[in-house]
């Protein structure tokens, strides 16, 4: 005698189709096509976490060396000023203080330039 097991099978399956939904076409529909777009998804989710980090990195270093220039100095010798001058401000507040306060901004640049 065989072992159905219809109501987890059931449950397990509409979980999956539960997670598929909104995919186009048959991906929200069948059990197959959705289980490998969901595994796909998760996937890149994963992968994605991982990305957005270097992502906003890469955009606060771009806005801080939009900043720099406008004070005549570049990216890489505004941050090795700073180091000098023992200011430890990160990537994230750095572009704030350019975009929010250009004086203070301003500010930084010349301890910077005065720490070489």
């Amino acid at each position: 005698m065989r072992v159905k097991g219809g109501k987890v099978t059931h449950l397990r399956r509409k979980k999956i189709i539960k997670q598929a939904k909104g995919y186009f076409g048959s991906k929200h529909i069948l059990f197959k096509t959705a289980k490998e777009q969901v595994l796909r998804s998760l996937r890149y989710a994963y992968i994605d976490r991982r990305l957005i980090k270097r992502d906003f990195r890469r955009l606060w270093i771009k806005r801080i060396n939009a900043a720099c220039r406008l004070n005549d100095i570049s990216y890489s010798k505004f941050m090795h000023g700073l180091k000098l001058a023992k200011i430890d401000l990160n990537r994230k507040m750095l572009s704030e203080i350019a975009i929010h306060d250009p004086k203070g901004f301003s500010e930084l640049v010349e301890l910077a330039k005065k720490a070489k």
